[in-house]
């Protein structure tokens, strides 16, 4: 419906909404003759400004001043309950007494929440409304009063005006909450729109902020949103209907976590492209998905100010592979869903790109142009989304067409050329130092557009930190406990034993592979020790066997006869599953330093007893060790044996050369057996270069 009025004069309705079973009326009068004022009928109800929702029920206005296009919702509320609108009034009494001048989709929860009058609280799961108001009070109480504002949100607000209690406007975000519970009314085929539809368009399309307060109170969502449904079916039932097929549908993608159900209008055309190609960081920071970062806080905070800038907002992060560029962005994830960024990434995501699955099947021209044409399309309208693109450099050159190895046509990154030049895109990148140098650098157009962020490796001693913070991780996944001398052990050998990789990366992937190995070896012994004991007597314990099988076998039957229910069968068999999986990690599996060495004994090829040897005692020994080899040369082996001590005790430059030696002298004096001897006796294998 279209609603004429003049911009100076505040216009103000009742609305009375009924039960879903009775006639829903609309008590709005409308004056022919005068078309700048509405009035309502006396009725008690709410009472609502039509003017905050401009948005959902299109206002005329005389004057000329521009203001945001709306959303296509017009006349949104017809259907809502009373309770529903309700929630929507205590959502705006929330967002004014927390000093907002918009409903977020906090302060919607937090009305959805005081709506709700379950004795067990909100939606069954002990959320009242207390909490909830602190909850959300701590998590914005270090951000100033537009933390939690929508990017590009604010429209139509008039300066100098004041706003009531009950007129405050909508976010963005807010209004597509809205959106999503009317398509999911529709698609059920309900006739009305409860306070359950907008929890469950509110789990759905939320931008992270109320996902943080729920988490913050110990939620579950997917719990949550069960219950919402449970309820709908209730009111279903009470008017003799059974929930269509569409709705059972909808129930299971909404339960399943789909994000992308409700999202975009075009539901028909299947995911979105953020959707589709691209993975949420932020989401899966929320979710506790991602692994902690530790050590990082320069790299993150030198990201965050480049992001914060006017223009050329677009961080490049310059390392080598295995030094945590990928860490970082997932880093800055985690401090978004924590709240501990500015208020200006309160409400970004950060979107990891796919750019495989970007470019797969696209097999004509213009097809993958199309898709990158998309996703920046709906990046942009988004407005909240910053893209990481990983391996960066591979999109120079990829997308083009033609014949030879030239090509011709546009590729991924010119077409990223012009939203990064006009800043309507946000892009964190990153790659190696040597891709950058050979590929990215060479475009001066794209490189300008980026500002770089050196990732150095870590130190022995933050890659130790980074270890002990990782170390929980691994032990739940592994079944193991690992020693501190363990992690000590996988930082030292990774260093000098893998030169051709870089921390943290290579020292976690060995205490990652020396609980595999544990854990397979602990199993094997166990194998074993059954094995063993069973050939021992066989007859004898495979009757034992059998005759505890067979009072199990009668016990739970006899418990199966007196439970209730199909529930107590389900529980049992799940016991009876589960019961020989536990057994086996009773005793958790420890993990030392002689299990770390002998992975890197097998990714290094030297042999485990020289990993493990005291360097103390072979540095003593070296001299000796070189002249039972070569014999007559005792002032060379000197030499190599003092600038091999030197380097060892601390009194070089770690990131040289132990020493650049010419051995000299004539043919057969031993040049190259001491050369031999001293890669035997103390780095354990043999490295040659064969110039012939």
């Amino acid at each position: 419906m279209e609603v004429l009025c003049s911009s100076s004069l505040p216009i103000h309705s009742r609305c009375l909404f009924s039960h879903p079973s009775s006639p829903t009326r609309l008590p709005f009068q409308f004056h022919p003759n005068n078309n700048n004022s509405i009035s309502s009928s006396n009725s008690s109800c709410f009472g609502l400004s039509i003017s905050r929702y401009n948005n959902f029920i299109r206002v005329k206005h005389s004057h000329s001043r521009k203001r945001r296009k709306p959303l296509h919702t017009s006349a949104v509320f017809e259907r809502f309950t009373e309770r529903a609108i309700k929630a929507v009034i205590l959502s705006q009494r929330e967002a004014k007494s927390l000093g907002k001048d918009m409903v977020f989709t906090q302060h919607l929860l937090l009305g959805l929440i005081g709506e709700d009058r379950d004795p067990n609280g909100f939606l069954g799961s002990g959320i009242k409304i207390d909490k909830a108001r602190e909850a959300v009070r701590s998590i914005w109480q270090s951000s100033n009063p537009d933390s939690g504002e929508d990017t590009g949100s604010r429209s139509g607000k008039q300066e100098g005006s004041i706003v009531s209690s009950t007129d405050v406007p909508f976010s963005i975000s807010t209004k597509r909450v809205f959106e999503a519970a009317v398509e999911y009314s529709r698609t059920m085929g309900y006739n009305f729109i409860a306070p359950e539809h907008i929890a469950i368009g509110l789990l759905t399309v939320d931008d992270g902020s109320a996902g943080r307060v729920l988490k913050r109170l110990g939620a579950d969502l997917n719990h949550l949103a069960d219950a919402a449904v449970t309820r709908l079916q209730g009111e279903l039932a009470k008017d003799g209907r059974e929930p269509s097929v569409p709705s059972k549908k909808m129930r299971e993608k909404s339960l399943s976590g789909n994000a992308t159900v409700l999202r975009s209008p075009d539901k028909a055309r299947g995911k979105s492209a953020l959707a589709q190609f691209c993975v949420d960081l932020t989401a899966r920071a929320i979710e506790g998905l991602i692994d902690p970062v530790i050590g990082r806080e320069t790299e993150v905070q030198r990201v965050v100010q480049i992001l914060c800038r006017r223009t050329k907002n677009n961080p490049i992060l310059l390392g080598e592979s295995g030094v945590g560029k990928t860490a970082i962005a997932e880093g800055l994830a985690i401090s978004i869903a924590e709240a501990e960024t500015p208020a200006f990434l309160l409400n970004k995501r950060i979107m990891s790109l796919d750019i495989g699955l970007l470019m797969a099947g696209a097999k004509e021209r213009g097809e993958l142009e199309a898709r990158v044409t998309a996703l920046l399309s709906e990046t942009i309208k988004s407005g909240d989304v910053i893209l990481f693109i990983d391996e960066v450099h591979t999109l120079i050159g990829s997308g083009t067409v033609g014949r030879g190895n030239k090509g011709s046509g546009l590729d991924i990154a010119n077409l990223l050329k012009p939203a990064l030049g006009r800043g309507e895109l946000q892009c964190i990148a990153s790659t190696t130092i040597g891709e950058y140098r050979t590929q990215f650098e060479k475009d001066k157009a794209l490189a300008r557009r980026f500002q770089p962020v050196w990732i150095n490796e870590p130190s022995q001693e933050d890659a130790v930190r980074i270890l002990l913070g990782l170390r929980e991780k691994y032990e739940f996944h592994h079944h193991c406990r690992y020693t501190l001398e363990a992690i000590n052990a996988a930082v030292y050998l990774s260093a000098r034993y893998i030169p051709d990789r870089y921390l943290p990366d290579k020292a976690i992937d060995l205490i990652d592979e020396a609980g595999s190995r544990a854990r397979i070896e602990a199993f094997k012994r166990k194998r074993e020790q059954e094995t063993g004991i069973l050939s021992k007597a066989p007859n004898d314990y495979w009757q034992e066997i059998r005759t505890v099988q067979a009072m199990h076998e009668v016990v739970m039957a006899n418990r199966l006869k007196h439970d209730d229910g199909a529930s107590n069968e389900d529980d049992s068999s799940e016991l009876l599953l589960e019961s020989p999986l536990t057994s086996d990690n009773d005793e958790p599996i420890m993990v030392g330093p002689e299990e770390i060495a002998a992975i890197a004994s097998v990714w290094s090829g030297i042999p485990v007893q020289q990993i493990t040897a005291d360097e103390r005692v072979l540095l003593l020994g070296l001299d000796e060790q070189l002249k039972k080899r070569v014999i007559g040369q005792d002032e060379a082996v000197a030499a190599i044996s003092r600038a091999v001590k030197r380097s060892r005790v601390g009194l070089k430059d770690p990131d040289r050369p132990i020493a650049a030696m010419i051995f000299c002298g004539p043919t057969g004096v031993g040049k190259t057996e001491l050369t031999k001897a001293l890669a035997a006796c103390y780095f354990g294998r043999m490295p040659c270069l064969d110039w012939t």
